[in-house]
């Protein structure tokens, strides 16, 4: 495989991991901050046992090798979980939704800035189309929300494409030490901010487990991972795939009770479309460069 389907592959598979993060989030039923709490706290153990696995005696190690950088990115990472979530609650999910799909578009920007990557026309057309995608998602939310939570949302999507641009910067070192204290750090955040969290019961317990543990743990590894091989616009671009399957999962869960709208459907088949279409004019073009 080459460098380009690698990232493809490990980006891809740690959004399909993600995908159930909405159900789960539903089916824990706790308040905003003590879920954000509990959720920060399992995903930084879940991390953190996964690279004691791989790296044993040596994850100590590991952790002093993201450097100051690394904590720079942590601080980015637990930044952007706070503005997404002050996006979700103070405006719609709609806006916040088309908001956050803009992460593609600031992690061009961003790249051609700091690393001077520059983007193919198919990544701007891809982020054009699925963008589209997005606002039929979600046509009959838009517009319900408050220009606060705007704000966050946008807010949001800037530093998650900084976070991307920041990984694919330093390629070459591990960063997912250094996702492990951002994770740890918006658990810290969160009850200083709330003052405590509620104490969930087995049921709750269970669920925050496989969400951090199972979940978020392997697929942030996974898509901390991605932009050491992809450019951050790309990693971003494939992060929308949450947007369309996070309802799925919902809908095939409660079966009958929030089954999408035709235009979820609609919109939906244009995102994954669109980044079918990218991904495989992207492995031509690299082919093509092998061979030549």
């Amino acid at each position: 495989m080459t460098r380009h389907e690698q990232g493809l592959v490990l980006t891809t598979l740690g959004m399909l991991i993600i995908s159930p993060d909405a159900l789960l989030i539903r089916l824990v039923g706790m308040d905003v901050m003590s879920t954000a709490v509990w959720r920060g706290l399992l995903q930084a153990i879940g991390l953190g046992l996964l690279l004691v696995l791989f790296y044993q005696g040596r994850t100590l190690a590991a952790f002093r090798a993201v450097g100051w950088f690394g904590i720079g990115i942590a601080l980015v990472i637990a930044a952007a979980q706070f503005a997404f979530l002050g996006g979700i609650i103070h405006t719609s999910v709609a806006n916040a939704l088309v908001i956050m799909a803009s992460t593609p578009f600031h992690a061009a920007i961003i790249s051609r800035v700091l690393l001077g990557e520059a983007i193919p026309l198919r990544t701007w057309l891809a982020i054009a189309a699925g963008m589209v995608g997005i606002v039929v998602i979600v046509w009959d939310g838009i517009g319900r929300g408050s220009w606060a939570g705007d704000v966050m949302a946008l807010a949001a999507a800037m530093l998650l494409a900084f976070e991307f641009t920041l990984l694919r910067s330093r390629r070459q070192i591990n960063m997912i030490p250094a996702t492990t204290i951002g994770a740890l750090l918006s658990s810290v955040i969160a009850v200083a901010i709330a003052g405590g969290a509620e104490m969930p019961d087995a049921q709750q317990t269970l669920w925050l487990a496989v969400m951090g543990l199972l979940v978020l743990a392997p697929a942030t590894a996974l898509m901390t991972l991605g932009p050491r091989y992809l450019a951050a616009p790309e990693v971003a671009l494939i992060l929308l795939l949450e947007t369309v399957l996070g309802p799925v999962w919902v809908w095939l869960w409660l079966v009958i009770h929030e089954a999408p709208s035709p235009w979820a459907l609609m919109g939906g088949a244009i995102v994954v479309m669109t980044l079918f279409v990218h991904a495989l004019a992207g492995l031509r073009a690299e082919r093509r460069r092998t061979v030549a």
